[in-house]
């Protein structure tokens, strides 16, 4: 058990490193911590209603993720997943959270209704909103089918949509887990 903890805080150090850009300089994703979020404009959601960013807020802000694909990616589909599992303790904190990526609504819709996702995803099938997060990967050229994906993270914003944390890894096979980021807020909470 002490092993287990011990691992937990240093993961949990480690990746909160990362989101701030500190652990390796030159891989820092997305606007700033303390930055305003980039506006998201009105995206449809899974069943193609505009979404502004705040209809999407809590009383206290919202946690916003960036995914490859519900589709064809087995490594977005289990963060969605376990990010599911933290619905109910996000909320409690005051936030909500929302996910974006470029699948199609019918493909978004799709994925929630056969995991039973709890929370909203945002369509941005023209990668415009990921282009102004500065999150495409450039390692998919035009014409491949995953051009215009995301690198995954997770912003944490405020209720005035500034950015308060961003957690992610290096490699998209590799997601913060749920638990990092109810601790984030609560880290967060206490100043």
């Amino acid at each position: 058990m002490h092993r287990r903890a011990l691992f937990a805080a240093l993961l949990f150090a480690t990746l909160i490193q990362v989101g701030r850009g500190q652990a390796n300089p030159d891989f820092d994703l997305g606007p700033a911590i303390n930055a305003k979020a980039p506006d998201i404009g009105t995206p449809p959601d899974q069943t193609g209603t505009p979404r502004a960013l705040p209809s999407l807020m809590g009383e206290k802000g919202m946690v916003l993720f960036f995914f490859r694909s519900a589709d064809w990616c087995p490594f977005c589909q289990a963060q969605m997943m376990d990010l599911n599992t933290a619905i109910a303790g996000i909320e409690r904190r005051g936030y909500k959270m929302a996910g974006i990526s470029y699948d199609s609504p019918a493909i978004l819709k799709t994925f929630i209704e056969r995991r039973g996702i709890g929370y909203t995803l945002l369509s941005d099938p023209k990668s415009q909103i990921i282009d102004r997060y500065k999150l495409r990967d450039p390692q998919y050229p035009p014409g491949n089918f995953a051009y215009g994906v995301p690198r995954p993270i997770i912003f944490i914003l405020d209720k005035n949509g500034v950015i308060k944390a961003k957690l992610y890894e290096e490699t998209y096979t590799k997601r913060p887990p749920a638990t990092l980021v109810i601790e984030t807020l609560d880290r967060l909470a206490k100043g």
